[in-house]
Parts: C-alpha cells; structure tokens; sequence
C-alpha cells in the first residue's frame, strides 16, 4: 500500500529535499506541500493523507496549532513533527496536540523513511528520552495507588494482550517485545494494533500513558 504524503514546511529546500527523497521510496508518494500550517491544514482537509511531515516553526499558524487543527479534521490522518530543536517543551505540545512522532531535521534520510513507515501503520516515534520526560511530567497527574478503578476496557483484553501492554509501556520496542515473550515480531504488531482497537488509543504513546495511569506499571 502507497503511503501518502503531505509536506509542511516553510523552506521551499526542503520541502523539495524531503519530496525527493519520498519520491524515490516505491511505497510513499508527496501528495502535497504546504509552506504554512494553515495551508497545511486546508490541504489535509482537501487530501486526507496517511502522514503529514509538519515543521513545527512556521509563520502564522505554527506545526502544533497545525497539528491539532489536522487531527481533528482528518483523524486518520498521522502527523510526524520536525524541528531544529531537541526541546521538550516542543515534544510534549506536539503529543498532546495528537502527533505521532518528533523528529530532528538532521535526521538521517534512512532514519526518517522507517519513522514515516512505522507513523504510518499506527506506531510512534519518540525517543526514549523524550518518553521519560513525558512520564516524569504526568507523574503528579498518576492515580497515588490508593484507588483500585481501573478503565474498563482492560477487561477487552487477552492475557498476551495484556502481557504486550506492559511490554510496550516498559519502552521495549517490537523486536524486543517479540524476544521477551517468545514470539514473532509479526504477531506482536497484530497484538499491538488490537490493543490500541480495543483501547480506543490511537498509538504506541497513548498506550503507555493509559498502562502507568492504571496502575499497570509505575514510573521508576
């Protein structure tokens, strides 16, 4: 299946850099460049794309307004940020305004085409650190232990279903869940995509927030 590709930026270099390199991957296809987040946001509306690289600098509407107005307007729609700038406080807004993953811009053309891969088919990319910080921030917003409810939906899931979530909370990756419980990495994605279905999450971050916020593990 063709993944299809909205580009944001406000640099029209990159903008043709990324396309470029998009253009020649027999499974993506550029459907569209924006040069600011409204116009990203209109051409999300008008093209329902599988993934949007959003900038997140961008004159007027900045990448995380975008984002926001993106998701809500094309909800399958998945938004891969990039930026200058390691910060945290770019990471955090762009998760909670519903991004799927957080990228430098200097990252490795590779790199980049396996994080549109795995946005694409429902996972997340984060960096570990940037995962920590976030728990450590949701920390004072935990249940304290005392509470014994817990989201009902747990109940939908199987033992493995189960033992996967806490896998994936730990910040173990696919191959690692895979090795940890003896199985295929193939069955651990099928486990991990009923896992967000029955959820109702929408990736791999989501999951790990809903796991600590019912108590399935703790921060360390």
């Amino acid at each position: 299946m063709t993944i299809r590709i909205l580009i944001a930026d406000d640099e029209a270099l990159l903008r043709m850099a990324f396309g470029t390199v998009l253009e020649a991957q027999p499974d993506m296809a550029p459907v569209g460049e924006a040069a600011d987040g409204k116009q990203a946001v209109r051409l999300a509306r008008e093209l329902r794309p599988d993934v949007v690289l959003m900038d997140v600098r961008m004159p007027g509407t900045d990448g995380i307004e975008a984002t926001r107005e993106v998701i809500r307007i094309s909800p399958r729609s998945r938004v891969l940020l990039l930026t200058t700038f390691d910060l945290d406080e770019y990471a955090f807004a762009g998760l909670n305004a519903g991004a799927s993953g957080f990228l430098l811009k200097n990252t490795r053309p590779e790199e980049l085409l396996t994080a549109i891969r795995r946005v694409a088919a429902g996972d997340a990319v984060v960096s570990p650190r940037i995962t920590r910080r976030l728990l450590e921030s949701l920390r004072p917003h935990l249940p304290d232990g005392s509470s014994t409810d817990r989201d009902e939906r747990l109940s939908r899931l199987s033992a493995r279903e189960h033992e996967v979530l806490i896998q994936v909370a730990r910040g173990l990756s696919n191959t690692e869940i895979a090795a940890a419980l003896y199985l295929a990495e193939g069955t651990v994605k099928s486990h991990l995509g009923r896992i967000l279905h029955k959820l109702e999450l929408r990736d791999r971050i989501q999951a790990v927030v809903f796991a600590y916020e019912n108590r399935l593990i703790h921060p360390a």
